[in-house]
């Protein structure tokens, strides 16, 4: 089936040469023809060559690339895309893993399906489309996922309302696409359960990208106070838990997200008294605090998401990790994140160089971290590294 062309000013082909997955607005000269919101397109240059072919939008991003072959998008090139994701997951020995059933399936432009996220909890699939393309082919997708090796996948759960563009006006609705029957009451990460929320928690429920980084934390618990702020659902804590730390204090703004907290702690360590947890601001917490702590866990969500605002971003990490520094105790650790994709390591390091200063402490490197490997980042798309983490000594 052909697709409607899209044609390029001259010159504005040279990231894609570079296999870039994004075409911006500007580099646009016209279209055959008016195209709908996430239709296919193939992109031609000014001198009238084919270049790739991807999803249309209204916006900044106006085509997000599928693929620089001349080739239908349809069922079959869903499936050949999930089988080398799957295989992937595979390597990584995510599939069939005894003590590990939750991991990223497809993650964007990382596994050449920009704009789709898909996570596995156990036996339930949830789709995020942040783009109209995948949100109109769901159902393609679903029906790919259906076909995994080993027909593990007995609910598709679709959360895309507050990820697809507002102006593409799709009325997207959340819910099950298949299943919604056989749910599981907890999934396992390194052995550990958590309960998992995605019908009403952030992004599909849970954070899966750190979870390498929590394991290093459990390393570094043994006999210590440890505070996990921005707990969210309480996965830092549970790892450190799990470490002997001798206390762990949860601090999350959110009361549902404390609730989820405690869940996830109960199942793990049921009437363990070494662990509390607060409902507050971290900011707040830290300023008011006069406890002192050993281990320190800083993972805010992204304080800004548009570079206009970067400064304000920033000023914001400064601020954390000068409080941080200010309430550790000396030879204390610090887990330090920023999951913002346009703060970069650069711009992280030096905010936290700044509030070293600041806090006038001894301050030292121990370990750069990043996502996880089922979080792959694309060599042509170095935007897709978004996770920046320093695990420092502070003396």
């Amino acid at each position: 089936m052909s697709c409607k062309r899209l044609y390029l000013n001259p010159k504005k082909e040279e990231s894609l040469k570079r296999f870039h997955p994004w075409i911006f607005s500007g580099a646009i000269h016209h279209a055959d023809g008016i195209l709908e919101e996430g239709e296919t397109v193939d992109v031609y240059d000014s001198q009238n060559n084919f270049i790739a072919t991807g999803h249309c939008q209204i916006g900044s991003i106006a085509v997000r690339i599928l693929t620089f072959q001349q080739e239908e998008i349809n069922f079959d090139f869903w499936k050949k895309r999930f089988e080398t994701a799957y295989h992937l997951r595979k390597q990584l020995g995510l599939i069939n893993s005894p003590d590990t059933n939750v991991f990223r399936l497809i993650h964007g432009e990382g596994d050449n399906m920009p704009g789709l996220i898909v996570d596995i909890y156990g036996n339930t699939a949830v789709m995020q489309a942040h783009s109209p393309g995948m949100h109109i082919a769901r159902h393609d997708i679903a029906a790919v996922l259906k076909e995994l090796p080993g027909n593990f996948i007995k609910n598709i759960y679709y959360k895309s309302e507050g990820t697809l563009p507002y102006k593409a006006d799709l009325e997207a609705e959340d819910g099950y696409l298949y299943g919604g029957e056989d749910i599981p009451d907890f999934v396992l990460e390194n052995g550990l359960k958590f309960h998992i929320d995605w019908v009403k928690g952030q992004k599909t429920g849970f954070f899966i990208d750190q979870r390498n980084n929590r394991e290093l934390l459990e390393r570094y618990c043994k006999n210590r106070n440890v505070l996990n702020l921005f707990c969210y659902t309480g996965g830092f804590s549970a790892y450190a838990m799990r470490g002997n730390a001798e206390l762990v204090h949860s601090v999350d703004s959110s009361a549902k997200a404390i609730d989820l907290t405690k869940v996830n702690i109960d199942l793990n360590f049921a009437g363990d008294e070494r662990h509390q947890a607060f409902t507050e601001d971290a900011f707040l917490y830290l300023e008011k605090t006069n406890k002192q702590y050993d281990v320190i866990i800083l993972d805010p969500p992204a304080f800004e998401k548009h570079r206009k605002v970067l400064k304000n971003a920033l000023q914001g990490y400064k601020k954390l990790n000068t409080l941080a520094f200010e309430k550790i105790r000396p030879n204390g650790i610090v887990f330090t994140f920023s999951c913002s994709q346009v703060v970069n390591k650069e711009d992280f390091r030096l905010a936290i160089f700044s509030a070293a200063a600041q806090s006038k402490r001894n301050v030292k490197i121990l370990h750069q971290l990043t996502q996880q490997s089922d979080h792959p980042i694309s060599i042509y798309h170095p935007e897709g590294e978004y996770i920046k983490g320093l695990v420092l000594s502070v003396q």
